[in-house]
């Protein structure tokens, strides 16, 4: 075999390599795109989760067929809600150093279309400590 077809055959080979991989590239960031459109049109239930790191206490949750933006200039995470059929509620995040948050995509679910639940953990805003007077 000649030698200049063995190095076409190598060039080949490490085009179709490269070529295939960058596929698996491509089909990632397509279906990372298009779960992301189907959240943003309110068609998939998410639960956000907000933490305190410093005290490792979850400050709240909210679950429903939101629509999220982490706009990081502002440092605040954007929630907007579709509360009933083309009333849509938007909702601010503050977040910090300490403050963190998680999103679970809990898929379709069978709830109802309009209603998102909100949680706070009462400790986090009634820091109350009981008094035992005898």
């Amino acid at each position: 075999m000649n030698k200049y077809v063995k190095v076409l055959i190598i060039i080949a080979m490490l085009g179709l390599t490269i070529g295939l991989n960058g596929c698996d590239d491509r089909q990632a960031d397509r279906v990372s795109y298009n779960l992301s459109q189907e959240a943003d049109n309110f068609n998939v239930t998410r639960k956000i989760t907000v933490i305190n790191c410093i005290v490792g206490d979850v400050i709240f949750q909210m679950t429903g067929r939101i629509s999220i933006k982490a706009d990081r200039q502002d440092n605040q995470l954007e929630v907007t809600v579709e509360a009933s059929k083309g009333l849509y509620q938007k909702h601010f995040i503050g977040l910090s150093d300490n403050v963190t948050y998680v999103v679970e995509d809990l898929g379709v679910t069978n709830v109802d279309e309009y209603r998102y639940e909100l949680n706070f953990n009462p400790k986090m805003w009634i820091p109350v400590k009981p008094v035992i007077i005898d």
